[in-house]
């Protein structure tokens, strides 16, 4: 999944399914697994398969994830997989009150996701290899911009993030694969005020 396949959502009804708590943590742990069954992802979140099962459908419902080719001779097995990425921006859901608390509700809950992942690396920080630990970075910036200059680093920023992207498709394509890992990029940038 690259990063210029996205969708962007702008029904409520898509963005109510995503914003439950165990299906956001399924659609991120399928993003990374790249495919997997329900069984798979029960054991990563901890819950009954029945659970997982009933969510990837309600996710599958509104196009976010799709089945995927059989990756066993086990024909009852359903293996699932992401679509492509997501794009959820706030001009779409400021039309109605109702759109607004469900894009707030929304984005507070996939903070507290990314807070969480982050965190576990911190926990498991000592099991990674002084070369991880080392590439790690957590970084804070407080440049003076205009909305207009922000707007300009966001485009800059998904750009090389792209190229980076695309390089380690190829690389993987290529059968590079020795000592790649998911890597968590989270970037925010928003106004404040002292």
């Amino acid at each position: 999944m690259a990063l210029d396949e996205t969708r962007r959502i702008t029904d409520l009804g898509t963005l109510k399914a995503l914003a439950h708590p165990l299906r956001l943590r399924l659609y991120r742990a399928l993003s990374h697994a790249g495919t997997a069954t329900a069984s798979h992802l029960a054991d990563q979140v901890d819950e009954a398969v029945s659970l997982v099962s009933y969510h990837l459908r309600r996710l599958a419902a509104h196009g976010l994830i799709l089945e995927a080719e059989p990756q066993s001779a086990d024909g009852r097995e359903r293996w699932w997989q992401v679509d492509r990425g997501l794009q959820i921006q706030d001009s779409d859901f400021r039309d109605a009150p109702e759109r607004a608390a469900a894009y707030a509700s929304f984005t507070r809950l996939a903070f507290r996701e990314h807070s969480e992942v982050y965190e576990r690396y911190l926990d498991e920080q000592p099991t990674w290899d002084q070369e991880w630990r080392a590439a790690a970075f957590s970084s804070q910036f407080l440049p003076r911009l205009t909305a207009g200059e922000l707007a300009t680093m966001h485009d800059e920023l998904t750009e090389v993030l792209k190229r980076w992207e695309s390089r380690a498709m190829a690389a993987v394509e290529a059968g590079d694969t020795d000592g790649r890992e998911n890597v968590v990029l989270h970037l925010y940038g928003f106004p404040t005020r002292p």
